[in-house]
């Protein structure tokens, strides 16, 4: 199981930003295999950035999540103590970003890699990433 962080699964599902070729192909096969996950925390995410006009999802927000968020498209995972916990276990070098810090922690709990092109979670090695 892969946990994608929010923007891989906007540019995934959205076909735009920059995936590469194998990596969209990974994530569809990944998909049909029912190996991806999100947390609910993109969920949000997803939601504010529909809000402020940064994403265009079709026909509506509801309609879309709904579909994006489909069990054969991805498992979402809840947050709950247990992650908030964690994401407090971070190391001292990990940004600020709420949303970041849960979406990496709940890869730290879940044992999931995490897809990422945020080069601040990346180098901060808190958790497994995934690569193709």
């Amino acid at each position: 199981m892969v946990l994608l962080d929010t923007h891989i699964w906007l540019w995934w599902l959205l076909g735009d930003g920059n995936l590469s070729t194998s990596e969209r192909k990974t994530l569809d096969r990944f998909a049909s295999q029912k190996s991806l996950a999100i947390s609910w925390v993109s969920v949000w995410e997803t939601e504010m950035l529909e809000r402020k006009g940064r994403v265009s999802l079709t026909p509506d927000f509801q309609s879309w999540i709904e579909s994006a968020t489909h069990p054969d498209i991805v498992t979402v995972l809840p947050t709950d103590i247990d992650v908030v916990i964690a994401q407090r276990k971070l190391p001292d070098t990990f940004h600020g970003d709420p949303a970041d810090r849960l979406i990496a922690a709940t890869s730290v709990l879940s044992g999931y890699r995490l897809a990422t092109h945020d080069q601040r979670i990346v180098n901060s090695g808190a958790c497994e990433i995934w690569e193709v």
